[in-house]
């Protein structure tokens, strides 16, 4: 990858669909999101799809899937495949894996394999999707324990979501999980944890700022909403005190880096900050670049 001539690395994208066209969300829930999110363009890409879009676009992309199947019965997109999809197009595509953290043992020995043998850099979790509290000791502590002794990256979907939106019952997903103070406990019992807060997180967007400032291997990516709507605290933020911590995400499919980028160059982020949260905040906290 020549993190040189890549002109953004987007560090928030799904694998929404595999090889045998398997999907990780049952079609109720893919169908409400598209709704809610107005999608533009086709909403289950396949990878090498996923791949070429970024190419076109000479940008870079963390791709993953969300395994949730405890809660939701459904088998997630192979992480597996995911990596080997990354593999074959190591110029665009960096590969990021989801693991159910109510798999257990089971679980922690399945990331730490896909770190070893699939060079795997990081981990997805959606709280309110998995259903369960960041902060519980007894569900995800071991997969935090793999986490930071491997150097990867924990990425946590905060704030409320669009998965589940305008089905009855929210599709049974919970928001209150996706609180970031909840990442704030990790952050202090994993202190040389490298975590993203995944959104603007709202309504918990000061929480959001406040575990950032305070944590030093906090930092947030700005996907699943268009720039135009971002609380005017998150961008004073991003100008000040977070200017090295805050980082380009689209949520594509469900929101293209198009149109992200459009919005973007509208909003009143200062010049010497644009590719800060871009690229090179992402390159750096990644390892693609000397720290």
């Amino acid at each position: 990858m020549n993190i040189e001539e890549l002109t953004a690395i987007d560090v928030h994208t799904h694998a929404e669909v595999s090889s045998k066209g398997h999907s990780s969300l049952d079609d109720d829930l893919h169908d409400a999101s598209s709704a809610y999110f107005k999608v533009e363009g086709k909403r289950k890409p396949t990878l090498e799809e996923t791949a070429a879009y970024y190419r076109e676009r000479n940008m870079a992309a963390v791709i993953f899937t969300v395994d949730a199947e405890s809660a939701t019965g459904t088998a997630p997109v192979p992480n597996e495949e995911v990596a080997e999809a990354a593999a074959a197009n190591p110029d665009v595509l960096i590969p990021f894996a989801s693991v159910d953290p109510f798999r257990g043992k089971a679980g922690v020995k399945q990331a730490r394999r896909l770190v070893e043998e699939y060079g795997v850099k990081g981990f997805k979790f959606h709280p309110s999707i998995q259903g369960f509290f960041p902060d519980d000791r007894s569900v995800a502590y071991g997969l935090y324990e793999v986490i930071e002794e491997t150097g990867t990256i924990a990425l946590f979907h905060t704030g409320q979501t669009g998965i589940g939106a305008g089905v009855p019952g929210g599709g049974g997903i919970r928001l209150k999980y996706s609180n970031p103070l909840h990442v704030d406990d990790v952050a202090a019992d994993f202190p040389h944890l490298k975590i993203i807060l995944a959104h603007p997180s709202f309504p918990w967007q000061d929480e959001a700022l406040a575990v950032a400032t305070h944590k030093p291997g906090v930092h947030i990516d700005l996907s699943g909403w268009s720039p135009k709507y971002f609380p005017p605290q998150l961008v004073q933020y991003a100008n000040t005190l977070l200017k090295d911590k805050v980082l380009f995400g689209s949520d594509f499919p469900v929101l293209t880096p198009d149109r992200w980028l459009a919005d973007f160059a509208k909003l009143g982020i200062k010049d010497e900050v644009r590719p800060k949260i871009l690229k090179e905040n992402a390159a750096r906290l990644l390892g693609l670049t000397t720290p």
